[in-house]
Protein backbone atom coordinates (compact mmCIF):
# COMPACT_ATOMS: atom_id res chain seq x y z
CA UNK A 1 0.00 0.00 0.00
CA UNK A 2 0.85 3.73 -0.69
CA UNK A 3 2.14 6.14 2.25
CA UNK A 4 -0.54 8.95 1.08
CA UNK A 5 1.86 10.98 3.98
CA UNK A 6 5.04 10.36 1.19
CA UNK A 7 7.09 12.90 -0.19
CA UNK A 8 9.63 12.91 -2.36
CA UNK A 9 12.09 14.37 -0.71
CA UNK A 10 11.69 13.25 2.82
CA UNK A 11 14.28 10.67 2.78
CA UNK A 12 15.82 9.39 6.33
CA UNK A 13 19.17 9.15 4.09
CA UNK A 14 20.74 9.64 0.81
CA UNK A 15 19.93 6.58 -0.32
CA UNK A 16 16.42 6.67 -0.25
CA UNK A 17 16.56 10.57 -1.78
CA UNK A 18 18.15 9.10 -4.81
CA UNK A 19 15.49 5.84 -5.04
CA UNK A 20 12.07 7.95 -3.95
CA UNK A 21 13.70 10.71 -7.12
CA UNK A 22 14.49 7.84 -9.72
CA UNK A 23 10.42 6.33 -8.71
CA UNK A 24 9.44 9.58 -8.75
CA UNK A 25 10.64 11.03 -12.20
CA UNK A 26 10.14 7.49 -13.85
CA UNK A 27 6.20 8.08 -12.46
CA UNK A 28 5.78 11.44 -13.79
CA UNK A 29 7.59 10.55 -16.99
CA UNK A 30 4.35 7.72 -18.03
CA UNK A 31 6.54 4.76 -16.05
CA UNK A 32 2.78 3.10 -14.70
CA UNK A 33 3.96 -0.16 -14.09
CA UNK A 34 6.70 -1.59 -11.97
CA UNK A 35 7.43 -5.32 -12.03
CA UNK A 36 9.24 -5.98 -8.79
CA UNK A 37 10.92 -9.34 -8.09
CA UNK A 38 12.01 -10.22 -4.14
CA UNK A 39 15.60 -9.32 -3.16
CA UNK A 40 17.59 -7.99 -0.60
CA UNK A 41 19.96 -5.34 -2.47
CA UNK A 42 17.13 -4.28 -4.47
CA UNK A 43 15.45 -2.83 -0.64
CA UNK A 44 15.87 0.79 -1.21
CA UNK A 45 13.91 0.64 -4.74
CA UNK A 46 11.19 -1.58 -3.81
CA UNK A 47 10.57 0.63 -0.73
CA UNK A 48 10.81 3.78 -2.66
CA UNK A 49 7.82 1.99 -5.13
CA UNK A 50 5.76 1.18 -2.50
CA UNK A 51 5.46 4.08 -0.40
CA UNK A 52 4.85 6.03 -4.01
CA UNK A 53 0.98 6.82 -4.19
CA UNK A 54 0.81 6.29 -8.10
CA UNK A 55 3.43 3.96 -8.86
CA UNK A 56 1.66 0.73 -9.38
CA UNK A 57 3.60 -2.52 -8.24
CA UNK A 58 3.02 -6.03 -9.00
CA UNK A 59 5.25 -8.46 -7.24
CA UNK A 60 6.51 -12.15 -8.97
CA UNK A 61 8.76 -14.71 -7.50
CA UNK A 62 10.50 -15.43 -10.53
CA UNK A 63 12.73 -12.73 -12.27
CA UNK A 64 12.38 -13.81 -15.62
CA UNK A 65 8.72 -14.11 -15.44
CA UNK A 66 8.39 -10.66 -14.20
CA UNK A 67 10.44 -9.36 -17.01
CA UNK A 68 8.08 -10.73 -19.51
CA UNK A 69 5.42 -9.05 -18.26
CA UNK A 70 7.06 -5.71 -18.51
CA UNK A 71 7.45 -6.50 -22.02
CA UNK A 72 3.97 -7.30 -22.53
CA UNK A 73 3.20 -4.17 -21.19
CA UNK A 74 5.40 -2.52 -23.92
CA UNK A 75 3.86 -4.29 -26.59
CA UNK A 76 0.36 -3.45 -25.60
CA UNK A 77 0.72 0.36 -24.69
CA UNK A 78 4.03 1.76 -26.36
CA UNK A 79 5.17 2.92 -23.74
CA UNK A 80 8.13 1.21 -20.94
CA UNK A 81 7.01 -1.11 -17.89
CA UNK A 82 10.05 -1.01 -15.52
CA UNK A 83 11.57 -4.78 -14.05
CA UNK A 84 12.94 -4.28 -10.80
CA UNK A 85 15.39 -7.11 -9.45
CA UNK A 86 17.90 -7.81 -7.09
CA UNK A 87 21.78 -8.47 -7.93
CA UNK A 88 23.38 -11.66 -8.61
CA UNK A 89 21.96 -13.91 -11.16
CA UNK A 90 18.33 -12.70 -10.41
CA UNK A 91 20.07 -9.73 -13.23
CA UNK A 92 21.01 -12.17 -16.17
CA UNK A 93 17.34 -13.90 -15.83
CA UNK A 94 16.32 -10.73 -17.58
CA UNK A 95 18.36 -11.19 -20.44
CA UNK A 96 15.94 -13.20 -22.60
CA UNK A 97 12.66 -10.73 -22.24
CA UNK A 98 15.92 -7.99 -23.06
CA UNK A 99 16.87 -9.99 -25.97
CA UNK A 100 12.87 -9.87 -27.42
CA UNK A 101 12.38 -6.10 -26.72
CA UNK A 102 15.15 -5.24 -28.51
CA UNK A 103 15.36 -7.50 -31.62
CA UNK A 104 11.42 -6.82 -31.65
CA UNK A 105 11.32 -2.49 -30.93
CA UNK A 106 9.31 -2.66 -27.60
CA UNK A 107 10.34 -0.52 -25.02
CA UNK A 108 11.28 -1.78 -21.74
CA UNK A 109 13.26 -0.36 -18.50
CA UNK A 110 15.69 -2.50 -16.95
CA UNK A 111 16.24 -1.46 -13.23
CA UNK A 112 18.63 -3.71 -11.25
CA UNK A 113 20.44 -3.07 -7.81
CA UNK A 114 23.74 -3.93 -7.42
CA UNK A 115 26.73 -4.21 -5.02
CA UNK A 116 28.90 -1.21 -4.74
CA UNK A 117 32.26 -1.38 -6.20
CA UNK A 118 34.60 -1.93 -3.59
CA UNK A 119 32.55 -5.65 -3.26
CA UNK A 120 33.20 -6.24 -7.25
CA UNK A 121 35.39 -8.86 -7.76
CA UNK A 122 36.19 -9.82 -4.44
CA UNK A 123 34.10 -12.84 -3.85
CA UNK A 124 31.52 -10.99 -1.49
CA UNK A 125 28.69 -13.45 -1.53
CA UNK A 126 25.89 -12.47 -4.43
CA UNK A 127 28.34 -9.99 -6.33
CA UNK A 128 28.65 -10.61 -10.16
CA UNK A 129 29.87 -8.44 -13.03
CA UNK A 130 26.52 -6.63 -14.15
CA UNK A 131 28.02 -3.92 -16.39
CA UNK A 132 26.92 -4.38 -19.55
CA UNK A 133 25.21 -7.53 -19.30
CA UNK A 134 22.82 -7.43 -21.35
CA UNK A 135 25.20 -6.29 -24.01
CA UNK A 136 24.39 -4.45 -27.12
CA UNK A 137 20.60 -5.78 -26.77
CA UNK A 138 20.02 -2.50 -24.96
CA UNK A 139 19.74 0.81 -26.07
CA UNK A 140 21.64 2.81 -23.53
CA UNK A 141 23.16 1.47 -20.10
CA UNK A 142 24.02 3.27 -16.94
CA UNK A 143 26.17 2.46 -14.07
CA UNK A 144 25.01 4.40 -11.23
CA UNK A 145 26.59 4.80 -8.42
CA UNK A 146 26.06 4.50 -5.08
CA UNK A 147 23.71 7.92 -3.41
CA UNK A 148 26.14 9.84 -2.11
CA UNK A 149 25.93 14.00 -0.83
CA UNK A 150 28.67 14.39 -2.97
CA UNK A 151 27.31 13.71 -6.15
CA UNK A 152 24.50 15.80 -6.96
CA UNK A 153 20.74 13.91 -6.57
CA UNK A 154 19.77 15.87 -9.98
CA UNK A 155 21.93 13.65 -11.54
CA UNK A 156 19.44 10.81 -10.86
CA UNK A 157 16.86 13.04 -12.40
CA UNK A 158 18.56 13.88 -15.79
CA UNK A 159 19.38 9.77 -15.73
CA UNK A 160 15.90 8.52 -15.48
CA UNK A 161 15.13 11.13 -18.47
CA UNK A 162 17.95 10.06 -20.41
CA UNK A 163 17.16 6.74 -19.93
CA UNK A 164 13.20 7.08 -20.72
CA UNK A 165 14.31 9.05 -24.13
CA UNK A 166 16.75 6.15 -25.40
CA UNK A 167 13.96 3.38 -24.32
CA UNK A 168 11.41 5.42 -26.50
CA UNK A 169 13.68 6.93 -29.16
CA UNK A 170 13.37 4.98 -32.68
CA UNK A 171 14.50 1.95 -32.88
CA UNK A 172 12.49 1.62 -29.16
CA UNK A 173 14.23 -0.94 -27.01
CA UNK A 174 15.08 -2.10 -23.61
CA UNK A 175 17.21 0.06 -21.54
CA UNK A 176 19.30 -0.85 -18.35
CA UNK A 177 19.93 1.34 -15.04
CA UNK A 178 22.39 -0.54 -12.67
CA UNK A 179 21.84 0.91 -9.77
CA UNK A 180 24.44 0.33 -6.70
CA UNK A 181 23.66 0.58 -3.19
CA UNK A 182 25.53 0.61 0.20
CA UNK A 183 24.27 -0.44 3.49
CA UNK A 184 22.04 0.06 5.46
CA UNK A 185 19.78 -0.96 2.16
CA UNK A 186 16.19 -0.39 5.12
CA UNK A 187 14.81 3.37 5.37
CA UNK A 188 16.47 4.08 8.71
CA UNK A 189 18.44 7.19 9.89
CA UNK A 190 21.95 7.87 9.00
CA UNK A 191 25.07 10.37 10.15
CA UNK A 192 24.85 11.46 6.94
CA UNK A 193 22.78 14.05 6.21
CA UNK A 194 20.72 14.68 3.08
CA UNK A 195 21.36 17.23 0.60
CA UNK A 196 18.77 18.88 -1.77
CA UNK A 197 20.03 21.32 -4.04
CA UNK A 198 17.94 24.45 -5.16
CA UNK A 199 16.89 23.39 -8.62
CA UNK A 200 15.86 19.41 -6.86
CA UNK A 201 13.90 21.43 -4.72
CA UNK A 202 11.99 23.25 -7.48
CA UNK A 203 11.48 20.35 -9.42
CA UNK A 204 10.00 19.09 -6.17
CA UNK A 205 7.35 21.28 -6.27
CA UNK A 206 6.30 20.63 -9.63
CA UNK A 207 4.72 18.42 -11.81
CA UNK A 208 6.62 18.14 -14.67
CA UNK A 209 10.39 16.07 -15.65
CA UNK A 210 13.06 17.66 -14.75
CA UNK A 211 14.79 17.15 -18.67
CA UNK A 212 12.04 17.63 -21.50
CA UNK A 213 13.15 15.65 -24.40
CA UNK A 214 11.56 16.27 -27.82
CA UNK A 215 8.44 13.53 -28.78
CA UNK A 216 10.16 10.81 -30.47
CA UNK A 217 8.92 10.81 -33.94
CA UNK A 218 10.68 8.90 -37.01
CA UNK A 219 12.38 11.54 -39.47
CA UNK A 220 9.33 12.98 -42.06
CA UNK A 221 9.25 10.75 -45.50
CA UNK A 222 11.32 12.70 -47.84
CA UNK A 223 13.43 12.33 -51.10
CA UNK A 224 13.22 8.41 -50.48
CA UNK A 225 9.26 8.19 -50.95
CA UNK A 226 9.99 10.48 -53.78
CA UNK A 227 11.97 7.92 -55.29
CA UNK A 228 9.93 4.69 -54.69
CA UNK A 229 6.82 6.33 -55.84
CA UNK A 230 8.52 7.22 -58.99
CA UNK A 231 9.73 3.07 -59.37
CA UNK A 232 5.94 2.35 -58.36
CA UNK A 233 4.22 4.31 -61.09
CA UNK A 234 2.40 2.31 -63.39
CA UNK A 235 2.84 -0.80 -61.71
CA UNK A 236 -0.34 -3.43 -61.53
CA UNK A 237 1.46 -6.60 -60.35
CA UNK A 238 2.44 -4.93 -56.62
CA UNK A 239 1.49 -6.74 -52.91
CA UNK A 240 1.18 -4.91 -49.90
CA UNK A 241 2.59 -7.18 -47.23
CA UNK A 242 1.29 -5.94 -43.61
CA UNK A 243 4.13 -7.08 -40.44
CA UNK A 244 3.34 -6.26 -37.24
CA UNK A 245 1.44 -2.73 -36.34
CA UNK A 246 1.54 -1.40 -33.27
CA UNK A 247 -1.52 1.13 -33.90
CA UNK A 248 -5.00 1.21 -35.25
CA UNK A 249 -3.79 4.32 -37.35
CA UNK A 250 -0.53 2.66 -38.70
CA UNK A 251 -3.19 -0.90 -39.88
CA UNK A 252 -5.84 2.33 -41.23
CA UNK A 253 -3.10 3.67 -43.04
CA UNK A 254 -1.77 0.40 -44.38
CA UNK A 255 -5.26 -0.41 -45.64
CA UNK A 256 -6.38 2.78 -47.06
CA UNK A 257 -2.49 2.75 -49.00
CA UNK A 258 -3.71 -0.88 -50.38
CA UNK A 259 -7.29 0.29 -51.62
CA UNK A 260 -5.66 3.44 -53.64
CA UNK A 261 -2.95 1.33 -55.24
CA UNK A 262 -5.25 -1.43 -55.88
CA UNK A 263 -2.74 -3.85 -54.89
CA UNK A 264 -3.96 -7.17 -52.83
CA UNK A 265 -3.02 -7.07 -48.98
CA UNK A 266 -1.78 -10.01 -47.46
CA UNK A 267 -1.87 -9.39 -43.41
CA UNK A 268 0.14 -11.02 -40.82
CA UNK A 269 -1.60 -12.38 -37.24
CA UNK A 270 -0.32 -8.93 -35.27
CA UNK A 271 -1.35 -6.63 -38.50
CA UNK A 272 -4.32 -5.23 -37.02
CA UNK A 273 -5.41 -6.35 -40.48
CA UNK A 274 -6.04 -10.21 -40.53
CA UNK A 275 -9.21 -10.31 -38.24
CA UNK A 276 -11.59 -8.32 -38.62
CA UNK A 277 -10.60 -5.06 -38.82
CA UNK A 278 -11.50 -3.54 -42.72
CA UNK A 279 -13.26 -5.49 -45.16
CA UNK A 280 -12.44 -4.88 -48.87
CA UNK A 281 -11.36 -6.86 -51.74
CA UNK A 282 -7.75 -6.05 -51.38
CA UNK A 283 -7.61 -7.75 -48.26
CA UNK A 284 -6.22 -11.53 -48.68
CA UNK A 285 -6.76 -13.20 -44.88
CA UNK A 286 -5.40 -16.22 -46.04
CA UNK A 287 -2.46 -15.37 -48.31
CA UNK A 288 -0.13 -18.00 -46.71
CA UNK A 289 -2.91 -20.92 -47.20
CA UNK A 290 -3.14 -19.75 -51.32
CA UNK A 291 0.62 -20.09 -52.05
CA UNK A 292 0.51 -23.98 -50.98
CA UNK A 293 -0.47 -23.52 -55.01
CA UNK A 294 2.28 -24.37 -56.82
CA UNK A 295 -0.02 -23.00 -60.07
CA UNK A 296 -0.98 -20.11 -58.07
CA UNK A 297 2.78 -19.17 -57.14
CA UNK A 298 3.91 -19.23 -60.30
CA UNK A 299 1.17 -17.60 -62.16
CA UNK A 300 1.30 -14.41 -59.38
CA UNK A 301 4.72 -13.31 -58.86
CA UNK A 302 4.56 -10.02 -57.91
CA UNK A 303 6.58 -7.31 -59.67
CA UNK A 304 6.71 -4.99 -56.43
CA UNK A 305 6.63 -5.38 -52.79
CA UNK A 306 5.46 -2.72 -50.24
CA UNK A 307 6.34 -4.23 -46.57
CA UNK A 308 4.47 -2.58 -43.62
CA UNK A 309 5.39 -2.14 -40.98
CA UNK A 310 7.70 -5.64 -38.55
CA UNK A 311 8.56 -9.19 -39.68
CA UNK A 312 5.31 -11.15 -40.75
CA UNK A 313 5.10 -14.99 -38.89
CA UNK A 314 4.95 -16.55 -42.78
CA UNK A 315 7.93 -18.56 -43.82
CA UNK A 316 6.26 -19.31 -47.02
CA UNK A 317 5.53 -15.77 -47.87
CA UNK A 318 8.55 -15.15 -47.37
CA UNK A 319 10.38 -17.75 -49.81
CA UNK A 320 7.37 -16.53 -52.07
CA UNK A 321 8.64 -13.28 -52.16
CA UNK A 322 12.24 -14.18 -52.52
CA UNK A 323 11.95 -16.55 -55.32
CA UNK A 324 9.68 -14.01 -57.36
CA UNK A 325 12.74 -11.39 -57.04
CA UNK A 326 10.43 -8.63 -57.45
CA UNK A 327 11.99 -5.13 -59.00
CA UNK A 328 10.91 -3.10 -56.09
CA UNK A 329 10.72 -4.42 -52.89
CA UNK A 330 10.09 -1.34 -50.56
CA UNK A 331 10.32 -1.82 -46.55
CA UNK A 332 8.58 1.15 -44.52
CA UNK A 333 8.49 1.17 -40.89
CA UNK A 334 9.96 3.68 -38.22
CA UNK A 335 13.73 2.06 -37.33
CA UNK A 336 16.60 1.96 -39.04
CA UNK A 337 17.19 -1.53 -38.67
CA UNK A 338 16.78 -3.94 -41.67
CA UNK A 339 14.19 -7.01 -42.28
CA UNK A 340 16.16 -8.38 -45.05
CA UNK A 341 17.30 -11.90 -44.49
CA UNK A 342 17.18 -12.81 -48.26
CA UNK A 343 18.96 -9.29 -49.14
CA UNK A 344 16.20 -8.55 -51.77
CA UNK A 345 14.96 -5.71 -50.55
CA UNK A 346 15.38 -2.07 -52.56
CA UNK A 347 14.13 0.86 -50.78
CA UNK A 348 14.24 1.21 -47.09
CA UNK A 349 11.58 4.53 -45.91
CA UNK A 350 12.56 5.06 -42.17
CA UNK A 351 9.17 7.09 -41.35
CA UNK A 352 5.81 6.31 -39.66
CA UNK A 353 3.26 3.88 -41.34
CA UNK A 354 0.66 6.46 -41.67
CA UNK A 355 2.99 9.76 -42.76
CA UNK A 356 4.63 6.97 -45.69
CA UNK A 357 1.18 5.79 -46.65
CA UNK A 358 -0.29 9.34 -47.31
CA UNK A 359 2.48 10.88 -48.47
CA UNK A 360 2.53 7.48 -51.05
CA UNK A 361 -0.94 8.18 -51.96
CA UNK A 362 -0.40 11.88 -52.50
CA UNK A 363 2.07 10.93 -54.73
CA UNK A 364 0.08 8.48 -56.54
CA UNK A 365 -2.89 10.18 -57.38
CA UNK A 366 -5.64 7.58 -59.14
CA UNK A 367 -3.40 4.76 -57.81
CA UNK A 368 -1.53 1.64 -59.52
CA UNK A 369 -4.86 -0.03 -60.05
CA UNK A 370 -4.20 -3.59 -60.40
CA UNK A 371 -7.74 -4.17 -59.85
CA UNK A 372 -7.91 -7.67 -61.96
CA UNK A 373 -4.71 -9.07 -60.62
CA UNK A 374 -6.44 -7.81 -56.33
CA UNK A 375 -8.81 -10.04 -57.48
CA UNK A 376 -7.72 -12.75 -58.48
CA UNK A 377 -5.84 -12.72 -54.82
CA UNK A 378 -9.27 -12.21 -52.88
CA UNK A 379 -10.94 -14.97 -54.79
CA UNK A 380 -7.95 -17.49 -54.02
CA UNK A 381 -8.25 -16.43 -50.58
CA UNK A 382 -11.90 -17.47 -50.16
CA UNK A 383 -10.86 -20.27 -51.68
CA UNK A 384 -8.86 -20.93 -49.12
CA UNK A 385 -11.09 -19.85 -46.22
CA UNK A 386 -14.48 -22.21 -47.56
CA UNK A 387 -11.68 -25.29 -47.01
CA UNK A 388 -10.91 -23.64 -43.32
CA UNK A 389 -14.63 -23.56 -42.82
CA UNK A 390 -15.47 -27.05 -44.31
CA UNK A 391 -13.10 -28.47 -41.66
CA UNK A 392 -15.34 -27.07 -39.34
CA UNK A 393 -18.24 -28.26 -40.26
CA UNK A 394 -16.71 -31.85 -40.85
CA UNK A 395 -14.54 -32.42 -37.95
CA UNK A 396 -16.77 -34.01 -34.59
CA UNK A 397 -12.86 -33.70 -32.74
CA UNK A 398 -10.63 -30.79 -31.85
CA UNK A 399 -7.68 -30.25 -33.81
CA UNK A 400 -4.78 -27.61 -33.78
CA UNK A 401 -6.15 -25.46 -37.09
CA UNK A 402 -9.76 -25.89 -35.75
CA UNK A 403 -9.08 -24.59 -32.33
CA UNK A 404 -7.36 -21.47 -33.80
CA UNK A 405 -10.39 -21.17 -35.79
CA UNK A 406 -12.95 -21.61 -33.37
CA UNK A 407 -11.51 -19.17 -30.96
CA UNK A 408 -10.79 -16.71 -32.86
CA UNK A 409 -14.69 -16.85 -34.07
CA UNK A 410 -16.07 -16.79 -30.33
CA UNK A 411 -13.52 -14.38 -29.03
CA UNK A 412 -15.33 -11.27 -27.83
CA UNK A 413 -14.42 -7.92 -29.25
CA UNK A 414 -12.58 -6.24 -25.62
CA UNK A 415 -10.60 -9.79 -26.05
CA UNK A 416 -6.57 -9.03 -27.18
CA UNK A 417 -5.34 -12.02 -28.50
CA UNK A 418 -1.64 -13.10 -27.73
CA UNK A 419 -0.28 -16.00 -29.38
CA UNK A 420 2.86 -18.48 -28.30
CA UNK A 421 5.68 -18.98 -30.81
CA UNK A 422 5.57 -22.39 -32.63
CA UNK A 423 2.50 -24.00 -33.97
CA UNK A 424 0.04 -21.41 -31.98
CA UNK A 425 1.38 -18.25 -33.98
CA UNK A 426 1.70 -20.27 -37.31
CA UNK A 427 -1.89 -21.75 -36.97
CA UNK A 428 -4.06 -18.72 -35.67
CA UNK A 429 -1.79 -16.89 -38.68
CA UNK A 430 -2.81 -19.84 -41.47
CA UNK A 431 -6.72 -20.35 -40.16
CA UNK A 432 -7.78 -17.62 -37.90
CA UNK A 433 -11.21 -16.53 -38.99
CA UNK A 434 -11.41 -13.13 -41.15
CA UNK A 435 -14.33 -11.84 -39.34
CA UNK A 436 -15.45 -11.02 -35.91
CA UNK A 437 -14.51 -8.01 -33.68
CA UNK A 438 -11.31 -9.54 -31.59
CA UNK A 439 -8.69 -6.89 -30.50
CA UNK A 440 -5.72 -6.72 -31.34
CA UNK A 441 -3.35 -9.79 -32.08
CA UNK A 442 0.42 -10.27 -30.22
CA UNK A 443 3.44 -12.44 -30.70
CA UNK A 444 6.67 -12.30 -29.17
CA UNK A 445 8.54 -12.64 -32.94
CA UNK A 446 11.51 -10.55 -32.45
CA UNK A 447 13.57 -13.92 -31.75
CA UNK A 448 10.60 -15.93 -31.25
CA UNK A 449 11.11 -18.30 -28.20
CA UNK A 450 8.83 -19.77 -26.02
CA UNK A 451 10.02 -18.20 -22.64
CA UNK A 452 8.49 -16.34 -20.61
CA UNK A 453 5.00 -16.57 -22.79
CA UNK A 454 2.27 -16.50 -20.12
CA UNK A 455 4.22 -13.50 -17.92
CA UNK A 456 3.70 -11.73 -21.63
CA UNK A 457 0.28 -12.42 -21.84
CA UNK A 458 -0.42 -11.56 -18.38
CA UNK A 459 1.75 -7.94 -18.96
CA UNK A 460 -0.54 -7.72 -22.34
CA UNK A 461 -3.74 -7.86 -19.65
CA UNK A 462 -1.77 -5.08 -17.32
CA UNK A 463 -0.79 -2.72 -19.70
CA UNK A 464 -4.49 -2.40 -21.88
CA UNK A 465 -6.60 -2.72 -18.24
CA UNK A 466 -8.37 -5.76 -20.50
CA UNK A 467 -8.71 -9.21 -21.42
CA UNK A 468 -7.18 -11.35 -23.34
CA UNK A 469 -7.06 -14.91 -25.10
CA UNK A 470 -3.42 -16.40 -25.03
CA UNK A 471 -3.59 -19.71 -27.42
CA UNK A 472 -0.16 -21.86 -26.41
CA UNK A 473 1.44 -24.76 -26.95
CA UNK A 474 2.08 -27.17 -24.12
CA UNK A 475 5.87 -27.09 -23.82
CA UNK A 476 5.91 -23.22 -23.78
CA UNK A 477 3.34 -23.59 -21.12
CA UNK A 478 5.07 -25.45 -19.00
CA UNK A 479 8.18 -23.23 -19.85
CA UNK A 480 6.19 -20.57 -17.89
CA UNK A 481 4.49 -22.69 -15.24
CA UNK A 482 5.33 -20.16 -12.84
CA UNK A 483 3.68 -17.42 -14.84
CA UNK A 484 0.22 -18.73 -14.09
CA UNK A 485 0.74 -16.98 -11.08
CA UNK A 486 0.27 -13.28 -12.63
CA UNK A 487 -2.65 -14.50 -13.92
CA UNK A 488 -4.52 -15.20 -10.56
CA UNK A 489 -6.16 -11.42 -10.67
CA UNK A 490 -6.17 -10.81 -14.29
CA UNK A 491 -8.56 -11.77 -16.97
CA UNK A 492 -6.37 -14.19 -19.49
CA UNK A 493 -7.78 -16.81 -20.64
CA UNK A 494 -4.99 -19.30 -21.66
CA UNK A 495 -5.95 -22.08 -24.31
CA UNK A 496 -3.00 -24.97 -23.94
CA UNK A 497 -3.10 -26.99 -27.05
CA UNK A 498 -1.55 -30.44 -25.23
CA UNK A 499 -0.07 -32.80 -27.57
CA UNK A 500 2.56 -34.14 -25.75
CA UNK A 501 5.69 -32.31 -26.88
CA UNK A 502 7.40 -30.47 -29.80
CA UNK A 503 4.68 -30.80 -32.50
CA UNK A 504 6.48 -28.50 -34.26
CA UNK A 505 9.19 -30.87 -35.24
CA UNK A 506 6.91 -32.87 -37.01
CA UNK A 507 7.28 -31.08 -39.64
CA UNK A 508 11.06 -30.41 -40.07
CA UNK A 509 13.37 -32.13 -41.26
CA UNK A 510 14.52 -34.36 -38.44
CA UNK A 511 11.51 -36.35 -38.23
CA UNK A 512 12.95 -38.63 -40.55
CA UNK A 513 16.10 -39.63 -38.45
CA UNK A 514 16.63 -41.98 -35.60
CA UNK A 515 17.22 -39.28 -32.78
CA UNK A 516 13.77 -37.85 -33.46
CA UNK A 517 11.81 -39.48 -31.03
CA UNK A 518 12.46 -38.70 -28.02
CA UNK A 519 15.08 -35.83 -28.46
CA UNK A 520 13.00 -33.29 -30.09
CA UNK A 521 9.33 -34.73 -29.69
CA UNK A 522 9.94 -34.40 -26.05
CA UNK A 523 6.63 -36.29 -24.50
CA UNK A 524 6.00 -35.68 -21.08
CA UNK A 525 2.74 -37.12 -20.76
CA UNK A 526 1.52 -34.55 -18.37
CA UNK A 527 -1.60 -32.32 -18.39
CA UNK A 528 -2.15 -29.52 -16.02
CA UNK A 529 -5.17 -29.99 -14.40
CA UNK A 530 -2.72 -30.00 -11.25
CA UNK A 531 -1.18 -26.80 -12.13
CA UNK A 532 -4.46 -24.80 -12.42
CA UNK A 533 -5.73 -26.03 -9.56
CA UNK A 534 -2.05 -24.94 -7.79
CA UNK A 535 -2.49 -21.44 -8.60
CA UNK A 536 -6.56 -21.25 -8.40
CA UNK A 537 -7.47 -21.17 -11.94
CA UNK A 538 -10.92 -22.52 -13.38
CA UNK A 539 -9.49 -25.40 -15.55
CA UNK A 540 -11.71 -26.58 -18.47
CA UNK A 541 -10.87 -29.45 -20.75
CA UNK A 542 -13.17 -29.47 -24.07
CA UNK A 543 -13.79 -32.88 -25.76
CA UNK A 544 -15.45 -31.59 -28.94
CA UNK A 545 -16.05 -28.50 -30.85
CA UNK A 546 -19.52 -27.57 -29.14
CA UNK A 547 -17.49 -28.24 -25.83
CA UNK A 548 -14.61 -25.77 -26.44
CA UNK A 549 -17.03 -23.48 -27.89
CA UNK A 550 -18.84 -23.61 -24.51
CA UNK A 551 -16.19 -23.49 -22.14
CA UNK A 552 -14.44 -20.63 -23.82
CA UNK A 553 -17.67 -18.60 -23.59
CA UNK A 554 -18.33 -19.58 -20.32
CA UNK A 555 -14.15 -18.74 -18.95
CA UNK A 556 -14.70 -15.16 -21.52
CA UNK A 557 -18.32 -13.90 -19.21
CA UNK A 558 -16.24 -14.56 -15.96
CA UNK A 559 -14.42 -11.57 -16.52
CA UNK A 560 -11.47 -13.47 -15.15
CA UNK A 561 -8.55 -15.96 -15.68
CA UNK A 562 -8.82 -19.42 -16.50
CA UNK A 563 -7.04 -22.26 -18.25
CA UNK A 564 -8.63 -24.40 -21.15
CA UNK A 565 -6.28 -27.62 -22.20
CA UNK A 566 -7.28 -28.90 -25.55
CA UNK A 567 -5.39 -32.40 -25.84
CA UNK A 568 -4.56 -33.28 -29.13
CA UNK A 569 -2.01 -35.46 -30.90
CA UNK A 570 1.10 -34.85 -32.59
CA UNK A 571 0.94 -37.11 -35.46
CA UNK A 572 -2.55 -36.48 -36.31
CA UNK A 573 -1.82 -33.45 -36.11
CA UNK A 574 0.72 -32.98 -38.83
CA UNK A 575 -1.86 -35.19 -41.00
CA UNK A 576 -4.46 -32.64 -40.37
CA UNK A 577 -2.26 -29.86 -41.87
CA UNK A 578 -1.29 -31.51 -44.60
CA UNK A 579 -4.74 -32.92 -45.81
CA UNK A 580 -5.77 -29.41 -45.00
CA UNK A 581 -3.20 -28.00 -47.24
CA UNK A 582 -3.35 -30.55 -49.57
CA UNK A 583 -7.76 -29.18 -49.82
CA UNK A 584 -6.73 -25.88 -50.47
CA UNK A 585 -3.86 -26.20 -52.73
CA UNK A 586 -6.71 -28.04 -54.90
CA UNK A 587 -8.94 -25.53 -54.53
CA UNK A 588 -6.97 -22.68 -55.14
CA UNK A 589 -5.35 -24.50 -58.43
CA UNK A 590 -8.78 -25.53 -59.90
CA UNK A 591 -10.36 -21.48 -59.53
Amino acid sequence: MAHQSWSVLDAPNPTYLWTQLLVEELVRSGVGTFFVAPGSRSTPLTVAIARHPEAESVLHVDERGAAFAALGVGRATQRPAAWVTTSGTAVANGLPAAVEASVDGVPMLLLTADRPPELRDTGANQTIDQVKIFGDYVRWQADVPPPSNEVDPAYVLTTADQALHRTLRAPPGPVHLNCMFRKPLEPVETEASVAVPTAVEEWATDTEPYTHYPTPNPTPPGPEVDALAKKMSGTAYGLVVAGRLDSAAAADASHRLATHLGWPLVPDLTSRLRRGGKEGPERVPYGDLVLTSEAFRESHPPTAVLQVGGRFASKRLRLFLRDSAPEVWAVVRPAPTRIDPDHRVTHHVEAAVPTAADALIARLEGGVRGTTWRDEWASASERAGAVVQAHIQDSDTLTDPLVATLLTEEMPSEHALVAASSMPVRDLNRHAAPVGAGGPAYANRGASGIDGTVATAAGVAEGRDGPVTLLIGDLALWHDLNGLALLQDRPVVAIVVNNDGGGIFHFLPIREHDEFDPYFTTPHGQDFEHAAALFGLPYHRPDSPSAFRSAYAQACRSGGAALIEVQTDRTVNRQVHDRLEASVERAVSDG
